[in-house]
Order: structure tokens, then C-alpha cells, then sequence
């Protein structure tokens, strides 16, 4: 299985690494960490037209659109990631977890803030 970095130091939400630092930054996550969010959002947007499906670009686009304001856009995305086969990915403490463990996490976080109105 594929390894990825994640971590939790934006907000306190999953972002994804896969990318060696020194590499061109293809997850977004370096733009995050400093919060250009404009410039992860190109990044994620154009490299998931080559890899729609890739999880940790669903993880870290979602983590950019929550923390622009579009719950319901960042809810589709980690949804999504829970109908793909799990992906193995590596916190920087070095616990393991799955795609679907942190896509549902953030759900979880998701749902906690999200107001929903019903009359």
C-alpha cells in the first residue's frame, strides 16, 4: 500500500502528504500549512483531473474547502473518499491510518459545526 503523511497542524484537520519535501508540492499541503489557500485549491483541482480518486487530494481539497467556508463541497469529498478503497496513510507520530479513517473523522468534525435548519 501507498504511504502518505498525514497531519492535523491546520486547524486541527487532516491534511494529506505524499510529496517529499523538496519535491513540487502535488498535494497542496505546503500551501495549506501557510495558509494560501487560493494556490492549494489550483493545485489540488488540477492534479485531480489526473488523479481524480487519489485520496489524500480529496483529504487536503476538502481541508481547503472547510476552512473557506464550503462545508457542504468539503462533506462530498471526504463522502467520497469513504467509497474508494481505503489507503493506508502515516501520521507524523507514526500511528497508521486509513484514508476512511481520516475522511470519517473529519465528518464527524464537520457534522459537530455544521448548523442544520429544518422547519
Amino acid at each position: 500500500m501507498i504511504k502518505h503523511l498525514v497531519s492535523a497542524a491546520v486547524a486541527l484537520l487532516p491534511v494529506a502528504l505524499s510529496a517529499p519535501i523538496h519535491a513540487k508540492d502535488r498535494t497542496g499541503y505546503r500551501a495549506i500549512a501557510t495558509g494560501d489557500f487560493a494556490r492549494a485549491e489550483r493545485t489540488l483541482v488540477a492534479e485531480r483531473r489526473i488523479f481524480p480518486n487519489r485520496p489524500e487530494l480529496m483529504i487536503n481539497l476538502a481541508a481547503v474547502y472547510l476552512r473557506t467556508g464550503r462545508a457542504a463541497e468539503a462533506n462530498a469529498l471526504y463522502s467520497k473518499v469513504l467509497t474508494q478503497p481505503a489507503t493506508l496513510m502515516e501520521l507524523p507520530s507514526g500511528r497508521a491510518v486509513t484514508s476512511h479513517q481520516v475522511a470519517s473523522t473529519a465528518l464527524a468534525s464537520i457534522g459537530s459545526t455544521v448548523a442544520v435548519a429544518s422547519r
